[in-house]
C-alpha cells in the first residue's frame, strides 16, 4: 500500500513553525535563566545590604549607649553618690539616666568588681543576678560593648569606666534587642529578621522575628534557601551578634524568594503571551507564503502530466514571477516548447527522408495501408514506383555527394511536375521513389509516369555538371494485384525491375513477369495458414563458452513442417518472408516460442538464448514494444535474449536501425552483430552501435586452418572486439582443432556441427547431459601386478 502523500505546505508550515517554536523556547528558558540569575544576584545584594543596615543599627545603638554613659559618668550628683557609696541615689540615678537615653538596663560595678547598683525593665530574680554577673564579666575583662542573653530578652550591653583619676568603677547601660528594633530594621531594609538564641533542647529558638507566628520556626543560622512553615521559599542571611554573644546566638536576614521573583514571572509571562501571538502571526505568514510556494507547483505538476501525456500545446502557468518559481516555471516552459521540438524532429527522423525532406518507406507504407484500410469495397488505388537508372555510376564517378544533390534534384521535379494535391510521394531508399495514386487506376499511373520521365528528361545542371536522368517505373494496383500492403509494394517493385530489364519506360504488374508468382503466393497463404496451425517448429543450436567448455546459450532457429511437402528448409521461405515483409511475424512468433522455453534452457545453465532481426524486423518502429509485450506475457526478463542482426541489415537504414537498436539495448537486450566481417560498416560507424557482442562469420573460421590470411582477420577481429569491449562468438566450429585455435585466440564462445547440430528444443535436456558427460575427465586406468 504506497505511503500517503505529504503536502509541501504542510511540511513548509511544520518546518517554519517548528523553528520558530525553537528559537523561541531557546529565548524563553535563557531569558528565564537571566531573570532568575538577576533576580537572585538582587536578592543577594539586598541581603548584603540588609546586613550593613543591621550592623550600623547595632553600631548607632552602641554609640548611643556609650555617650549617654560617658555623659553620666561625668554628672556632678551621680559621682557623689559613686564617692559616698550611697546605693539608693546610685540607683535613682541609675534609673532615671536609663530612662532618659531610652535604655532597658543599666548598672555601676565598682572597683572590686561588685555590683553596687542596677536598673532593668524585667524585673526578676534571676535576671537580675544574671545582669550583675555580665556587668561585673563585662567591667574586669573592660569589654566595651557584647550582646548577651538577659531572661528572653537579647541585650547590647555597653561598658565605661569611670576615673578619678583612677578607674574606680565601671558603669554598664543596655538596650534590648525587641521586637519594635526589628520592625525597624524591616522597614529600613525591607527584610525580615529572626533572632535567634540557643533553646533548652540546644536547637535554634527565634525570640524576637517579624515574619507572621506560622513561619517563625524552622529556622537556623544558615546562610542559603530554605522553605519556611509556610510553604514560602526564603533565601536567609545568617549575622554574627559579635564577640561575646551566647554561641549560636545570630541574626537571620531572610527574604521571600518568591516575591523577589515575582516580577521576573509576570515578565516570563508576557513573554510567552507574545510568543504565542508570534506563533500565531508566523502560521498564518507560513501558511501564505506555503501556499504562494505550493500553489505553482501544482501547476507546474499539472503541467509535467501534459507533457508525460504528449499535450505540448498548452503554456505553463506562473512565467510571469520575478522569483525563483517564475524562473522555474519559464524553463518548465522552456522544456515544454523544447520536447515539442524534439518530438516533431523525432516523427521527422522516423518518417521522413533527411536527404530529400519526402516521406520514407515507413511513412509510405503506413499512409498506405492507410488507405487500404479507410477504402470503400468499389474504391481503388495505384502505387507507382521508379529507380533511377545509371544512379551508381554517377556516384562512382562524381562523388556521393553529388548523388545526394541529384536526389534532393529529382525529388524537387517530382513536387512540381503532374502530381496531383492528394498524391504522396515518397523516397523508399536509395534511388528508388514511390507515388501513392489514391483513386486511380493503372491507365492513371501510367499517365502520371509519362509525365514524371518527361520531367526527368529534361537534363539538370549541378555543380557546373550536366546530368541526363531516366526512370523505370513499376505500376501495381489495388485490389486487383494484391490485398495488402505490404504485398502491394513488393508487386510494384517486382514491375520496376522487370521494367528495367526489358528497358521499358514502365510496366503495369502481370504474375506473367513474377516467374514465381502462383507458388510465392501460395507460400504465403500456406505460411499464414502454418503460423494459424503450429507448423513452425523451433530448434536450438548450442554455444559453447570456449575456456571452459560450458554449455551457456543456444541460438534459436525455425523449420516448418508442412503436412504434404515434409520439412522445408529455411533457404525456401525465409527470403520469401523477408521480401514480403512475413519475416516480421516469423520473429514475433520465434521470439514467443523462445520465451516459452527460457525456464527449462536456464535450467540446464543457458543464459541467453540468440533469436536473428532482419532488415524488416529494424524499420519496424513498433518492434521494441511488441517484444516488450511477448517478455511480460511470458514474464522473463530481456537479459535472457541476445538479438542478432547482419551488417547489411543496419546499413540499409543506419538511422533508423540505430533509433530501433538504441531502445532494445535500453530494454536490456544483448545485441550481437551476425556475419561480421562480410558486410560495409565502417568501424566509425559500428563504435557507435549498443552492441556487446560480435559474431565471425563462419566463412573465415572454416578456412582459418588453410588461410593464414583468414586466421589473420579471425585475429583482429577477435582483438578488435575486446578493445571496444565487446565479446566473440565464431560459428562454423566444424572440429576439435578449430575448437581450441580459437580458444587459444581470446575467443568467448562458439558454435557449430563439432559440438552439435540444431536440434529440437524438447531435446536440449540430452544434449546437456551428453556434454557434460564428455566434460568429465575420464578414470585413468590402473594395470594390476
Amino acid at each position: 500500500m504506497p505511503a500517503p502523500r505529504q503536502r509541501l505546505s504542510t511540511r513548509i508550515v511544520a518546518l517554519f513553525l517548528g523553528l520558530l517554536l525553537l528559537v523561541q523556547l531557546a529565548g524563553f528558558v535563557a531569558i528565564g535563566a537571566s531573570l532568575d540569575a538577576s533576580a537572585r544576584a538582587t536578592l543577594a545584594h539586598d541581603l548584603d545590604v540588609g546586613q550593613r543596615i543591621w550592623q550600623r543599627v547595632l553600631a548607632q545603638k552602641s554609640l548611643a549607649l556609650t555617650q549617654g554613659t560617658t555623659l553620666l559618668a561625668a554628672d556632678f550628683g551621680f559621682r557623689s553618690a559613686v564617692a559616698t557609696s550611697d546605693a539608693d541615689t546610685l540607683h535613682s540615678v541609675l534609673e532615671n539616666h536609663a530612662a532618659r537615653i531610652g535604655a532597658n538596663v543599666s548598672a555601676w560595678v565598682d572597683r572590686d568588681g561588685s555590683v553596687r547598683a542596677a536598673s532593668l525593665d524585667t524585673q526578676g530574680p534571676d535576671t537580675e543576678a544574671e545582669l550583675r554577673r555580665l556587668a561585673a564579666d563585662m567591667a574586669q575583662r573592660a569589654q566595651g560593648s557584647q550582646v548577651a542573653l538577659l531572661g528572653e530578652r537579647a541585650m547590647q550591653l555597653v561598658v565605661v569606666p569611670l576615673k578619678a583619676p583612677l578607674t574606680i568603677g565601671w558603669l554598664v547601660l543596655g538596650f534590648a534587642l525587641d521586637q519594635a528594633l526589628a520592625q525597624d530594621m524591616k522597614t529600613l531594609s525591607g527584610l525580615d529578621l529572626v533572632l535567634l538564641v540557643p533553646g533548652i533542647d540546644g536547637l535554634p529558638r527565634a525570640i524576637v522575628s517579624t515574619l507572621p507566628a506560622a513561619m517563625r520556626s524552622n529556622w537556623t543560622h544558615d546562610d542559603g534557601e530554605r522553605r519556611s512553615l509556610g510553604g514560602k521559599l526564603m533565601q536567609l542571611r545568617s549575622v554574627s551578634l559579635g564577640a561575646g554573644a551566647p554561641a549560636q546566638a545570630h541574626v537571620v536576614l531572610l527574604r521571600s524568594v518568591d516575591a523577589a521573583l515575582a516580577s521576573q514571572r509576570e515578565l516570563q509571562w508576557t513573554l510567552l503571551l507574545i510568543t504565542a501571538a508570534g506563533v500565531l502571526v508566523f502560521g498564518v505568514g507560513s501558511v501564505f507564503t506555503a501556499r504562494r510556494v505550493t500553489t505553482p507547483l501544482r501547476a507546474l505538476t499539472a503541467a509535467a502530466d501534459r507533457l508525460a501525456r504528449g499535450d505540448y500545446g498548452q503554456p505553463v502557468l506562473h512565467q510571469g514571477r520575478h522569483d525563483e518559481i517564475g524562473h522555474l516555471a519559464s524553463a518548465f516552459d522552456h522544456m515544454r516548447v523544447s520536447i515539442a521540438g524534439h518530438q516533431a524532429e523525432v516523427h521527422n527522423l522516423a518518417f521522413l527522408d533527411r536527404l530529400t525532406g519526402l516521406p520514407n518507406r515507413a511513412s509510405f507504407r503506413n499512409a498506405l495501408k492507410g488507405r487500404i484500410g479507410s477504402s470503400e469495397p468499389a474504391g481503388q488505388l495505384a502505387v507507382l514506383m521508379f529507380g533511377l537508372d545509371r544512379f551508381k555510376h554517377v556516384n562512382e564517378v562524381l562523388g556521393y555527394a553529388f548523388g545526394d544533390r541529384l536526389l534532393q534534384a529529382v525529388a524537387g521535379r517530382l513536387a512540381a511536375y503532374g502530381v496531383r494535391g492528394d498524391d504522396l510521394i515518397a523516397r523508399l531508399g536509395g534511388d528508388e521513389f514511390a507515388v501513392l495514386l489514391p483513386g486511380a487506376d493503372a491507365a492513371g499511373a501510367q499517365a502520371l509516369a509519362l509525365r514524371v520521365a518527361a520531367a526527368l528528361e529534361q537534363p539538370l545542371v549541378l555543380d557546373e555538371q550536366t546530368v541526363d536522368v531516366s526512370a523505370a517505373f513499376g505500376i501495381a494496383c489495388w485490389p486487383q494485384h494484391a490485398a495488402d500492403a505490404d504485398a502491394l509494394l513488393s508487386r510494384a517493385e517486382v514491375a520496376m525491375y522487370a521494367a528495367k530489364r526489358k528497358t521499358v519506360p514502365s510496366l503495369v504488374y502481370d504474375p506473367g513477369i513474377d516467374s514465381a508468382s502462383a507458388e510465392t503466393l501460395s507460400l504465403l497463404s500456406e505460411l499464414r495458414r502454418a503460423l494459424e496451425h503450429d507448423e513452425l517448429r523451433l530448434y536450438l543450436q548450442p554455444k559453447i563458452r570456449l575456456q571452459d567448455a560450458a554449455f551457456i546459450g543456444v541460438e534459436a532457429l525455425v523449420r516448418w513442417q508442412h503436412p504434404s511437402r515434409g520439412m522445408v528448409p529455411p533457404l525456401h521461405f525465409i527470403p520469401f518472408a523477408e521480401q514480403t515483409g512475413f519475416v516480421r511475424a516469423l520473429t514475433l512468433w520465434m521470439f514467443e516460442a523462445c520465451a516459452r522455453e527460457i525456464p527449462a534452457l536456464q535450467a540446464l545453465g543457458v543464459q541467453r538464448v540468440s533469436v536473428n532481426l532482419s532488415t524488416r524486423d529494424l524499420l519496424d518502429l513498433e518492434l521494441p514494444q511488441r517484444l516488450q509485450q511477448i517478455l511480460q506475457r511470458q514474464g522473463v526478463t530481456a537479459t535472457a535474449f541476445c538479438l542478432e542482426i547482419t551488417e547489411s541489415a543496419i546499413m540499409d537504414e543506419p538511422q533508423r536501425s540505430l533509433e530501433i537498436l538504441e531502445t532494445l539495448s535500453a530494454n536490456g537486450f544483448k545485441l550481437s552483430i551476425d556475419d561480421f566481417g562480410t558486410g560495409y560498416s565502417s568501424l566509425a560507424y559500428l563504435k557507435r552501435l549498443p552492441v556487446d557482442e560480435l559474431k565471425i562469420d563462419k566463412s573465415f573460421v572454416l578456412a582459418m586452418e588453410q588461410d593464414e590470411d583468414d586466421a589473420k582477420i579471425v585475429r583482429s577481429t577477435i582483438d578488435l572486439a575486446h578493445n571496444l569491449g565487446l565479446s566473440v562468438v565464431a560459428e562454423g566450429i566444424e572440429n576439435a582443432s578449430l575448437f581450441d585455435l580459437l580458444r587459444d585466440l581470446g575467443c568467448d564462445e562458439g558454435q557449430g556441427f563439432h559440438m552439435c547440430r540444431p536440434l529440437p528444443a524438447a531435446e536440449m535436456a540430452a544434449f546437456a547431459e551428453r556434454w557434460r558427460m564428455a566434460r568429465q575427465p575420464q578414470p585413468a586406468l590402473v594395470e594390476s601386478d
